[in-house]
């Protein structure tokens, strides 16, 4: 449905979908439908789009879908869709004209959609260390600043100097680090308003060698390669990593690796993934399944609560 042909929306230079299969938006190819799902032209329509809909029954933002399920069920709600066209990358103009040679770092304006991994790329192209971690996140920014994810040392929080949101209304807000309570895969608003959205960030990536940096990023694609199930249709890391101890290992000693619900199985490369090995037959109710059997299985054996790093939302079916 092209927004043209919407009388109340003829505005809109953006995509609206109805009944939208969120399988198709998803990592895990899994899931129900959105009542609704808009895909915006750019920020200036997204911002339209807020202004003009209630957006009844819920709003929410998703980029790649790398750290969500949706139930079977589905959601009432509006999705908005942030890489279709948030996805500007640049250098800011203080970093790009080289002022002084006392300059220790460079800034990267990157919009909510853009992939993580492409921020790493930049960087190391303009001669910064220091995000490599990122081309191990296989979502976008806006997932990224969300839950403040993180791999092999770093996180996103470490590099942000500030951030732009947007709010129910389609006003957009400047927003320091201090509006927010960083933790470890933990986001909360302090000063920001808990219905704002995350459209761009700036980070500030200390200088150095790009052709090391560009190495490390090779180094760390191969290690994930090696060690994970990249290639079957996964949300990354179930669980957050307990103090001390890693979810993975808890899970195996467990004897949960290769556990198998329906569609939906423990990855038998790395305890912390669930994998789709159904295809288009997997329902998110098999890997929610495995999700409550890994937490019951860990706390019942270690006395540790598994906390989950992927989001769950939506209807039971």
């Amino acid at each position: 449905m092209n927004m043209a042909d919407a009388k109340p929306l003829q505005k809109l230079r953006g995509e609206l979908r109805l009944n939208e299969p969120m399988a198709k938006h998803v990592s895990w190819r899994a899931g129900g439908e959105a009542a609704r799902t808009y895909a915006p032209a750019d920020l200036d329509d997204l911002s339209l789009f807020l202004r003009t809909n209630s957006c009844a029954g819920g709003l929410y933002f998703v980029g790649l879908g790398s750290n969500l399920l949706v139930r079977d069920g589905g959601l009432k709600a509006t999705v908005v869709f942030t890489h279709w066209a948030l996805r500007q990358i640049a250098l800011l103009p203080r970093a790009s004209m080289n002022v002084g040679e006392g300059e220790s770092e460079i800034e990267i304006h990157a919009g909510a959609g853009i992939a993580s991994p492409k921020v790493a790329r930049f960087a190391a192209l303009h001669g910064a260390e220091g995000a490599e971690f990122l081309a191990g996140i296989p979502g976008t920014v806006g997932g990224a600043l969300a839950m403040n994810a993180g791999c092999y040392g770093g996180e996103t929080w470490n590099l942000v100097k500030d951030v732009t949101t947007i709010d129910h209304a389609g006003a957009l807000h400047h927003r320091g680090r201090g509006d927010f309570e960083i933790g470890y895969r933990s986001v909360k608003p302090i000063r920001a308003a808990a219905d704002e959205w995350f459209v761009a960030a700036t980070f500030a990536v200390p200088k150095g060698d790009g052709e090391k940096s560009r190495y490390k990023i090779k180094d760390l694609l191969s290690k994930r390669i090696a060690s994970q199930p990249l290639q079957q249709p996964n949300a990354g890391s179930v669980f957050r990593n307990p103090p001390n101890d890693y979810a993975a290992r808890l899970i195996e000693a467990c004897g949960l690796k290769g556990t198998r619900i329906g569609g939906a199985e423990i990855s038998r490369k790395h305890a912390n993934f669930i994998v789709n090995v159904g295809g288009a037959d997997t329902k998110a109710a098999d890997i929610e399944a495995l999700i409550d059997l890994a937490q019951n299985s860990v706390r019942d054996k270690f006395g540790v609560e598994l906390e989950r790093e992927v989001r769950i939302i939506g209807e039971h079916a």
